[in-house]
This record gives structure tokens, C-alpha cells and sequence, in this order.
């Protein structure tokens, strides 16, 4: 892992992390575009198609039946789900905190307000086979139910028949009925469109691959989307009283995701960035994802070493990073000054794992420097609103005049008429 001091340096590695973040390649847009064209006007058959090429389906059927569900569920360990249990008890604690409310306010006998109302269909990609998340189960759904969805579709792929009974086990914990065995950009494309099988959503939400993204990508406006998700990314900020064996565990554990992860410390202080570069080094020989961490923080990783902490700051704020921690000794002390991260972990007892499955946020967080204008999908991401009005007529001529001045400026004249008709009617 690298050492930056010199601006061109750093300048260099922040334009690194800048192209890392800007998405496929024009080979898997044409691929995913024939995909979801495929899907729109062939339905099921396609959907079917596609699935049997890329994840060996055998049977005809894309909907899991309860019993099937069940029985997978049955054989995870116990102990395991009883960590789900916890973790989904925390989760949705957390979340029911975001509930909004509709609002109004009366001026005389004017009504004016928002109206708060969640999403009626929405549709929730969750990774399968052997690369399955039962922590994306619990991130994604529960904001949803929290929030008063009513139909949650859930797509998870069951590559080779390989279906995670962990999965499984958060899916049935959650009481989520409508589960499809399909994945890829024709899962996303089957949510977006509809089929024979299944009814077009409303909003996507979920991670996947690069073919899962990009589908996402191509359907926003037809449906809504919580984010394009890149690469998982880290970046810790530590004063000389860190400790090196804690900063460089916590940059693995996102490295560790996959190899195009990017994993950065900044510090202020010369002598722990040599002893986190050589813990890094250490604790990576111990990783079972070895290959996959080391070749993350090659490519993509950096320690850089500034003046002091406020241009560590600043720094930090120009990456906008998904996970930002703070390893100092008194954290909250830059807390002000943060001004763009997906997720800030304050202090050397918060490790960014513990944000990932049971702290209570949700970790599905911007990443790519979209940390600069997006937010953690929360329940605010399965509502919408809508504005309320109401007015009297003596409320109506108090604004008439304002209204017809401001429509023959921008020559809307029949914007101006539907006031005048109005307004000359005694």
C-alpha cells in the first residue's frame, strides 16, 4: 500500500479514484440494452431464457413458493439466525426513527401543506448463490416495511440451484411472500417492465453486479432507483493516537469486497502511516480473500500523509467517501467539518463491519463521490409526497394580481386566463 505526500501525488490518486467511480464499459450497456429490450416485449420467455443461460435454472417456474422458502430457511443454524434476528430488531428501531408525517397549516381560510404517502409496489435485488447477503435482505426490506409499503417483490439469483438457506431464513423472518428465483440485468428488467409472471414495480432498490447497475440505470424514469452502487470504498482518518493494527483492519475489511474496492488512510502523522502500511501488509497474508484485499489496495488504495488533520478533512470531503472513519482521540471534534460521507464511524470502537450487519443505519450507502448530493436508502426512499392547496376566494383574489403579472412576463397567457376568468367573475 502506497505512501502520498506530494501534492501531484495525491492529485493523481484522487483522479484515479474519479475514474474508478464512472461506471461500465459501452460493451456491458449493449449487452444489458438488449437484455431489457429482450424483457419488455417477450416477458416471461425471455426472463426464462436468460436465466437458464446464465444461472442454469432448471425448473419453468421464476416464483418460490412459501414451502420452498421454508424449506431452505430450515437449515440454517440457529445460532446464525438468532444474529439475524438481533441485527433486523436493531435495524428496524433505527429506521422507524425516519418516519415522516403529512403536514399543513392554515393562512385564514388558505390550506397549504404536504402530503406524506409510502410507495404501493417496489421491488428489492438481493445477490444469490454463493456470493448471498442475508444482510441486503434486511437493509432493503425493512425501510420498505417500515415505511407502510404494501407489495414488496423480492428478486434473488439461484445460480447452479445454489440458494442461500440464510437468505432464505431472512426472507421468511421478514414475511416477504412475492420471491422470484432470477437475477442479472432481466431481473431488473422484469421489475421495471412486468411480465406474465410478475407486475411492474414502482421503485428498484438493492445491489448487484456491473449488468445489474447499469440495467438499473437504464430503467430509472420508467421506475425510480435508490442508487447506482459502485464499489465498495473506505476511508480512514486517523491522528498519531490510532492504532496501526486497528486502521489496517478496517481498510481491509472493505478491500476484501472486490478487487476494484478502494481502501484510503489519511493521517498527519508520518510514523502510523509506516506502521499501517506494514500491518496492512501483515494482515493481509492472513485473509482468506487475500488475492482479491491485496490486488483492492494495489490498485486502489493509498495512505496519504498531510500537514494536519483539517486538510485530512478536506481531503475526505473531495472524496465523499461510503464509509468514513474517525480514529483519533477525540472524533467528535472533526465532526463539524465533515461535510460529505455516506456513513461516519467516530472513534476506535466503530469499525465500519459493525455498520455493515448490526449497528442499525442502513449500509446501503452512495459510493463514487455520490456521498457529495445522496444519502443511506432509508424509509424516506419508499415515500412520496404530495403538495396540498386549498384556497377560498378572497384568498384567490389576495393572489390574483401577483399571478398575472408573473404569467405575461413568461407570455403564458393561458396560465394568466385561468386566473382572469376567475378574478372577473363577481
Amino acid at each position: 500500500m502506497k505512501i502520498l505526500r506530494k501534492p501531484k501525488e495525491i492529485k493523481a490518486f484522487l483522479a484515479l479514484l474519479r475514474e474508478r467511480a464512472s461506471g461500465g464499459t459501452g460493451a456491458v450497456e449493449e449487452t444489458v440494452r438488449k437484455i431489457l429490450s429482450e424483457v419488455k416485449h417477450k416477458g416471461d420467455r425471455a426472463v426464462l431464457s436468460y436465466t437458464r443461460k446464465f444461472d442454469s435454472l432448471k425448473t419453468g417456474t421464476l416464483r418460490m413458493t412459501a414451502a420452498e422458502i421454508s424449506k431452505h430457511a430450515n437449515k440454517a443454524d440457529r445460532k446464525i439466525v438468532k444474529s439475524l434476528e438481533l441485527s433486523a430488531k436493531r435495524i428496524r428501531a433505527f429506521h422507524e426513527m425516519q418516519k415522516e408525517e403529512s403536514w399543513s397549516f392554515w393562512e385564514g381560510d388558505t390550506l397549504l401543506g404536504q402530503m406524506v404517502r409510502p410507495l404501493e409496489r417496489v421491488g428489492v435485488y438481493v445477490p444469490g448463490g454463493k456470493a448471498s447477503y442475508p444482510s441486503s435482505v434486511l437493509m432493503n426490506v425493512i425501510p420498505a416495511q417500515v415505511a407502510g409499503v404494501d407489495e414488496i417483490a423480492l428478486c434473488v439469483p439461484t445460480p447452479g440451484n445454489e440458494i442461500s438457506p440464510y437468505v432464505m431464513a431472512a426472507i421468511r423472518m421478514l414475511g416477504v411472500r412475492e420471491v422470484y428465483r432470477i437475477g442479472g440485468a432481466q431481473a431488473v428488467a422484469a421489475m421495471a417492465y412486468g411480465t406474465e409472471s410478475m407486475r411492474r414495480v414502482d421503485k428498484i432498490v438493492g445491489p448487484g453486479n456491473i449488468y445489474v447497475a447499469t440495467a438499473k440505470k437504464l430503467v430509472f424514469g420508467l421506475v425510480d432507483i435508490d442508487m447506482i452502487a459502485g464499489p465498495s470504498e473506505v476511508l480512514v482518518i486517523a491522528d498519531r493516537s490510532a492504532d496501526p493494527a486497528f486502521a489496517a483492519a478496517d481498510l481491509l475489511s472493505q478491500a476484501e469486497h472486490d478487487e476494484f474496492a478502494s481502501a484510503v488512510l489519511i493521517t498527519d502523522s508520518m510514523a502510523l502511516a509506516k506502521e499501517v502500511q506494514m500491518q496492512v501488509r501483515d494482515q493481509l497474508s492472513r485473509l482468506k480473500r487475500m488475492v482479491i484485499a491485496e490486488k483492492s489496495v494495489s490498485a486502489y488504495g493509498a495512505i496519504i500523509v498531510t500537514k494536519d488533520l483539517m486538510k485530512a478533512v478536506k481531503l475526505a470531503n473531495e472524496i465523499a467517501p461510503e464509509h468514513l472513519e474517525v480514529l483519533m482521540e477525540k472524533p467528535f471534534d472533526l465532526l463539524p467539518s465533515i461535510r460529505n460521507a455516506g456513513a461516519i464511524f467516530l472513534g476506535p470502537w466503530t469499525p465500519e463491519p459493525l455498520g455493515d450487519y448490526v449497528a442499525g443505519p442502513n449500509h446501503t450507502l452512495p459510493t463514487g463521490g455520490t456521498a457529495r448530493f445522496s444519502s443511506p436508502l432509508g424509509v424516506y426512499d419508499f415515500m412520496k409526497r404530495s403538495s396540498l392547496l386549498s384556497f377560498s376566494r378572497q384568498g384567490f383574489m389576495t393572489l390574483a394580481k401577483t399571478v398575472l403579472t408573473l404569467s405575461e412576463i413568461e407570455g403564458l397567457s393561458a396560465h394568466g386566463n385561468a386566473i382572469r376568468v376567475r378574478h372577473e367573475k363577481r
